[in-house]
C-alpha cells in the first residue's frame, strides 16, 4: 500500500495511530500488518470503508464480528445478483439496437429522430 492510504487509513479511524521509529517513519507491527490485509480482502469483497471500519470496531473491543460479517456478505451478493441481473437486461437492450443497426437502411432514416437505432 502506499504511504497516501495509510495516512488515510489512519485518519479514517481504520488504523490506530502509529509510533515512529527515530527515523521519523511510521513503524508498523504484525497487528498492523495483518489489519492492513484484512482491510484488503474486505475491500477484494466489495465492502465500504465503513463497513469496514464497524467491523473492526467490534473486533477492538473484543468481540467476534463473524456474524456482523456474514450478514454483511450476504447483503453484498443480493446487491451483486441485482447488478447482474440489471446488466444481463441491459446488454439485451443493447443488443436489439445493435442488431437493427447491423442491418443499415440509411433510405428509411427518420429525418425527425436523431437516431433511428436509439
Amino acid at each position: 500500500m502506499t504511504t497516501k492510504t495509510l495516512r488515510f487509513y489512519e485518519a479514517s479511524g481504520l488504523l490506530p495511530a502509529t509510533e515512529r521509529a527515530t527515523n521519523g517513519y511510521r513503524d508498523y507491527g504484525a497487528d498492523i500488518t495483518a489489519r492492513l490485509d484484512f482491510i484488503r480482502r474486505s475491500r477484494t469483497a466489495g465492502l465500504t470503508l465503513a463497513q469496514i471500519r464497524d467491523i473492526l470496531q467490534i473486533r477492538d473491543v473484543g468481540e467476534a464480528p463473524c456474524m456482523h460479517v456474514r450478514d454483511l456478505l450476504a447483503r453484498q451478493l443480493a446487491d451483486l445478483d441485482r447488478q447482474i441481473g440489471e446488466l444481463v437486461a441491459l446488454r439485451a437492450t443493447v443488443a436489439e439496437f445493435h442488431d437493427a443497426a447491423s442491418e443499415p437502411d440509411l433510405a428509411a432514416c427518420d429525418p425527425d429522430r436523431i437516431c433511428s437505432y436509439l
